[in-house]
């Protein structure tokens, strides 16, 4: 009779650590898939927070505009996002304090990701795509010398070439404004949509100071970037229906030299 309520004692310890631990086993699991679910959610988010923070600088730029023309927001949302697709990726390896920084992401060919292909996060750009492999791929991001991206300054035709010059990592320059612009500090830099890499009107940051190029003959202003480098994790890659179209076209001509 001992031995039998011994062993009853025990199978109930025995039940009550079975039950504590597979408690704490679904509390793991619960949390590993609440974790995997909080970064599908962070991917979707970011996905979306560019687009509304597209339609947000093209609302602004409505207001500035005002009653003059009521179809400039229809039209800049077209021009913003029209034909690109997006390829949701994450950050694996990043640096910024080379004179020529490359990052990887972990989507590669088998996404759909190819070269010169635009990259950007949720706060603006980021780079373009310079080599791929299967599952991942290498971008030339906007912190590195060789990096050249033709933007403009909103509201206005002003356009020239973001170059950075490998010191901060939050600043760039934009050459090749002309003489007889008018310029000043605060003014929004974007994408210019002279390529098939960028839509027009992606942000890329703010001036935070204007002064004269080296040879005098244009101004090169210094742009506050958008996209904080050092903290990048979320990303997506531009992808566009006509990118064959384009490739084929550069193949014609580099067969014709």
């Amino acid at each position: 009779m001992l031995l039998f309520r011994f062993n009853l004692y025990q199978g109930s310890v025995w039940f009550t650590s079975a039950n504590t631990v597979s408690g704490r086993v679904l509390e793991w699991e619960s949390d590993f898939l609440s974790y995997i679910a909080l970064g599908e959610r962070n991917k979707d988010l970011m996905r979306k927070n560019l687009v509304l923070e597209q339609r947000v600088r093209a609302l602004t730029e409505l207001l500035d505009r005002a009653e003059h023309d009521s179809t400039y927001t229809e039209m800049r949302q077209r021009e913003l996002l029209d034909g690109f697709g997006m390829v949701s990726a994450e950050v694996v390896s990043n640096s910024v304090n080379r004179h020529n920084n490359y990052l990887t992401i972990n989507k590669g060919e088998l996404d759909g990701v190819k070269p010169e292909m635009g990259v950007v996060c949720g706060t603006g750009i980021v780079g373009i795509v310079y080599l791929t492999s299967p599952h991942y791929a290498i971008v030339m991001p906007l912190l590195n010398s060789k990096s050249n991206i033709s933007c403009c300054l909103r509201g206005t035709d002003y356009f020239g070439y973001l170059r950075w010059d490998g010191r901060h990592p939050l600043y760039a320059s934009l050459g090749d404004i002309p003489r007889h612009a008018r310029l000043k500090e605060g003014m929004t830099v974007e994408t210019s949509g002279f390529s098939a890499v960028f839509p027009a009107g992606l942000f890329v940051g703010k001036v935070t100071k204007v002064e004269n190029s080296e040879d005098g003959l244009s101004y090169k202003l210094q742009v506050n970037l958008s996209t904080d480098f050092a903290r990048l994790r979320d990303v997506c890659v531009l992808t566009t229906p006509n990118r064959v179209e384009i490739d084929s076209l550069q193949q014609k001509i580099e067969s014709e030299k």
